[in-house]
């Protein structure tokens, strides 16, 4: 659903259905605000403040419980129940992005250079590239 006041779109809400133990996995908006409403089922959810701290804030949500995910931050929702779970959010622009991180970093089109990702994450070069082999640019 996208809301119009006048002339102006303003902003976006989405359903999302979790399955038991189902995700919505790190990812960000570079654009928006993102305010959570549970309304069915428990959520575990968190975001990762800026650098240098990168604090990790996270709330168990359960039905009626809401939480905010501040512009640009990484956070994430896990379905930490053994039945559905149903949220809505409702983000700050009618263009809110979303970049997932795992999907932008392993799966870019053209690839990151696995040398550099394996000294960036301090990974063995072996593991970067079985990441990038589990990705690919459209991973819907």
């Amino acid at each position: 659903m996208i809301v119009a006041i006048g002339d102006h779109l303003t902003s976006a809400a989405v359903r999302i259905d979790y399955a038991p133990y189902g995700q919505n996995p790190p990812h960000t908006h570079p654009r928006a605000t993102e305010i959570l409403t549970v309304l069915e089922g428990t959520l575990l959810v968190g975001f990762v403040t800026s650098n240098p701290e990168n604090r990790l804030f996270t709330k168990v949500l359960n039905k009626g419980d809401v939480f905010v995910f501040p512009i640009g931050l990484i956070h994430f929702q896990f379905n930490i129940g053994h039945t559905n779970a149903v949220a809505i959010a409702g983000l700050s622009s009618q263009n809110p992005g979303v970049i997932t991180i795992a999907n932008a970093v392993f799966g870019s089109d053209a690839a990151i250079d696995p040398d550099f990702l394996a000294r960036a994450f301090q990974l063995e070069k072996n593991v970067v590239e079985y990441l990038q082999s589990r990705f690919w640019y459209d991973n819907n």
